[in-house]
């Protein structure tokens, strides 16, 4: 949703009064006239200076009147252009191949016989290996440094057609200001900034490290988006790159670092120039990937010889071919300074990337920067420094006059006009109007202030079993009560034609909303509703429109009347515990036959998620992805002595963990396994996840059938792998349609005791059957359910495709060996 509100918040601005040439155009190869990516354009007698897009698109602006531009490139010969004041924008710059010499590495056009034996920029990135622990932040003992950070998002190349929408005549203020220094010769639109002012702490043994929040500001979306999961996502799209890691995490992908140990096999490097920064000697070198569809960077690096062999400054982007969803330009600036004690630390850090469906069309610029100072090294620091806690909102929200004073760089006029003039765009009934339909198409709720109505996906559906089904409901907002929240809804099936509805409160025991992490809560609720056996779904709420198409028989269900008590507390550290309590009557519908059974259980619910990120939705909080996994444990306990039928025990175990292999994608796995303890009929038992719906379910059997298998143990395995393209980019023609490969694996090994099983135990329920009298319900032999899969991702840029292949338990009644499914999925 993030994107497209962005795109409409076309917040405020201000323009840049100073008055600047802009000096812009295009580099080419005069022969070909292909542009030329990584060209460098410099103001001779200056260090001011840029490089071109991959485009061959260039622009920058100087208050020096009638200079001269250096234009280089490796290959080519260098050329010099004078510019007239006059005549300074839409530059067409021609470069002649050249060639030459450097030893025994000859460049000739951009044909290149590269070895890395006797090549002394091979030997040159080797030092800088060998250097490496020595230069990076681990090498000290203590380290305390001050950080500021600014995020922005601006709309990008602005036309004049949509500066004159009519859907935007009455917001049309916005345009008044338009900034054209942040990308100059390009009109920038400003829609969000946020600032960070905070004290970073290390220490080497034992290893520990935290940022300490002094201030925080941010433009305000609240009501419509979650402040704090636009920050939380945002880290994760702009993350801390670390040049001296093997890999890197940039736009969700992994890239191997230029100065990785074996970067050299995956990257070429050639020496370009020596020259002096800041009093230090550093050999300029251009690096490129050798596959161009690889996931890797592309730039120049600045190596000191000063005997450290440290990185005192790199200006990287990525490759134009490889396989990466709306980005149409990425810049990666990072400074270096040494200390006293002959150690590098980074002063500056800075990246820019332009998204956009093309390269012409509208687009959103964002850019991450961030400056140090007051470093202080290896002094030892009190225990109190590096105990994490989330920051009190009261605590970090400062004046203006505060920001003046300690903010590390002056906002420009545009970036301090974003705060106020995004309020005013807020007050406009038609702004509202549009935010209110978008938050109903992507969050599912319409907002009437204190009451919110839906999730509106689910007020019709249908089944076979209650037939066509009409709801309605809804919840209060924090603004009626900010701690206690209220919700319900009424149903009606027009087959079975019986009433199903729900009523609940949650109320939070802190100062906060339930919604606000780390949540301390009690929650109740009373539910009389339908449940189809087994099925867990994702991101998705039982009743919703999308489930009414299923394949194959869809003719079981149980009918619920349950309570249900839970008290759920939440850690700073991500770490939370949830106790239970849960009566049940459960009753069959559809082709199942037994008689109610009373269920009563208490619970409880471990979960441990380190260092986790999330979105806080209008339903579920949605993790963003990372390197960290995620377990729980849960154990549940039915008692009759608590109203229930049956004594039992249940313990389980999850894992989560995204895997993050070097160049070939990335990797999901998921883990689990369950024991029951206990003499009881099959629907108490662990019901296996299918879906028998066409939507891809990740965390379900798509070609398994509602209630087809039951365990009281088992273990299962899901393996997702997306290559990222890393086939399909090394197609001709292919490759151009950015799709993306992706193999999937699920196995399910279980069991069931005899004492459970109505096969040795003809005192216990049967299973049921179909009108064939043909048993559809079945236990887990010696042989494992097992579910492979290829699909292809990335259609469109949101579409992916599953052919999922089924091995085992074929001899079931309305079995699919095999099928299609679909899934929409955003990615970069």
């Amino acid at each position: 949703m993030l994107l497209p509100v962005l795109s409409f918040n076309a917040g405020s601005v201000a323009a840049q009064q100073t008055p600047k040439t802009v000096i812009s155009g295009v580099v080419a190869d005069s022969k070909s006239g292909s542009p030329l990516y990584l060209a460098e354009i410099l103001i001779e007698g200056t260090v001011q200076g840029t490089t071109t897009d991959q485009n061959g698109y260039f622009s920058m602006t100087t208050d020096r009147a009638n200079v001269s531009l250096r234009v280089s490139r490796m290959g080519y010969n260098t050329e010099t252009v004078k510019i007239l004041n006059n005549n300074s924008e839409n530059l067409s710059i021609l470069m002649t191949p050249a060639i030459v010499e450097l030893e025994e590495v000859v460049v000739k056009s951009d044909r290149v016989r590269y070895r890395n034996k006797n090549n002394p920029a091979v030997s040159l990135i080797d030092s800088v290996v060998a250097y490496r622990n020595q230069n990076r932040i681990e090498s000290f003992d203590f380290l305390k440094y001050g950080k500021y950070e600014k995020t922005q998002f601006a709309l990008s190349n602005i036309s004049p057609e949509f500066k004159q929408s009519k859907s935007l005549r009455k917001v049309n203020f916005i345009f008044d200001n338009i900034d054209t220094v942040k990308q100059p010769g390009k009109e920038l639109l400003p829609l969000y900034i946020k600032e960070t002012l905070s004290d970073y702490y290390y220490r080497k043994n034992p290893r520990a490290e935290n940022e300490i929040v002094k201030a925080d500001k941010m433009v305000n979306f609240e009501g419509y988006l979650d402040n704090n999961g636009i920050t939380a996502y945002m880290k994760h799209l702009y993350q801390d790159i670390d040049i001296y890691d093997m890999n890197i995490t940039f736009l969700t992908n992994r890239f191997l670092s230029p100065i990785a140990n074996t970067a050299p096999i995956f990257y070429r490097y050639y020496i370009k120039d020596t020259l002096d920064i800041d009093g230090i000697k550093c050999v300029k070198l251009f690096f490129t990937p050798r596959s161009k569809a690889d996931m890797l960077f592309q730039g120049y690096m600045f190596v000191s010889l000063d005997g450290s062999y440290g990185v005192k400054k790199i200006d990287m982007g990525v490759n134009r071919n490889i396989n990466l969803n709306w980005v149409k330009d990425v810049k990666i600036t990072q400074e270096f300074s040494k200390t006293e004690n002959g150690k590098w630390i980074i002063s500056l850090d800075e990246l820019s990337v332009d998204f956009g469906f093309n390269q012409q069309g509208l687009g959103i610029f964002g850019q991450r920067s961030v400056s140090y100072r007051d470093y202080v090294a290896n002094v030892p620091f009190d225990e109190e420094k590096f105990r994490k806690s989330i920051p009190v909102v009261d605590s970090i929200k400062k004046s203006d006059e505060y920001w003046e004073e300690n903010r590390y760089t002056e906002l420009s006029d545009s970036e301090e006009a974003i705060y106020s003039n995004l309020d005013s765009l807020q007050r406009v009934p038609a702004f509202r109007r549009t935010m209110d339909i978008m938050r109903l198409a992507f969050a599912g709720f319409h907002d009437f202030g204190k009451f919110e109505l839906g999730p509106v996906g689910t007020f019709a559906s249908y089944n076979p079993i209650e037939g066509a089904r009409v709801k309605i409901g809804g919840r209060t907002t924090p603004k009626l009560f900010k701690k206690l929240i209220l919700e319900g809804y009424l149903a009606y099936g027009l087959k079975d034609e019986q009433f199903k509805y729900n009523v609940g409160a949650a109320y939070s025991l802190t100062k906060n909303s339930v919604y606000d992490f780390p949540v301390k809560s009690l929650r109740v609720n009373y539910q009389v509703d339908t449940k189809v056996p087994g099925q867990q779904l994702y991101y998705v709420q039982e009743g919703n429109a999308l489930l009414s198409f299923k394949r194959g028989v869809d003719d079981k269900m149980f009918y619920n009347k349950t309570f249900k008590a839970e008290f759920l507390n939440e850690f700073e550290n991500h770490f939370s515990y949830t106790l239970g309590y849960n009566y049940t009557r459960q009753s069959p519908g559809g082709v199942l036959d037994f008689k109610p059974i009373d269920i009563s259980e208490v619970s409880l619910k471990l979960r441990y998620a380190p260092n986790e990120r999330f979105y806080q939705g209008k339903l579920y909080r949605e993790s963003v992805s990372s390197k960290f996994p995620i377990i729980m444990f849960d154990y549940i306990h039915g008692s009759k002595a608590l109203g229930g039928d049956y004594d039992y025990n249940t313990l389980k175990f999850n894992l989560y963990q995204m895997l993050y292999p070097a160049l070939i994608g990335y990797t999901t796995v998921r883990l689990e396994g369950a024991a029951t303890f206990g003499e009881m009929p099959y629907p108490l038992l662990d019901i296996h996840n299918a879906n028998q719906t066409y939507y891809y379910q990740s965390i379900a059997y798509n070609l398994m059938n509602f209630l087809e298998f039951v365990s009281d143990r088992y273990v299962s395995l899901n393996i997702d792998h997306c290559f990222n393209g890393f086939i399909f980019n090394k197609i001709p023609v292919v490759k151009k349609l950015g799709l993306r490969e992706v193999i999937t694996f699920k196995v399910l090994y279980g069991g069931l005791s005899d004492k459970n099983n109505p096969v040795t135990n003809i005192n216990q329920m049967k299973f049921p059957m179909n009108s064939d009298g043909e048993i559809t319900t079945f236990a887990l032999g010696k042989e494992p359910y097992v579910e492979v899969g290829v699909a292809i991702a990335n259609i469109f840029k949101f579409v992916r495709v599953d052919y999922i292949h089924r091995l085992t338990y074929l001899d079931h009644p309305n079995v699919a060996r095999s099928g299609i499914r679909i899934m929409f999925k955003f990615d970069i």
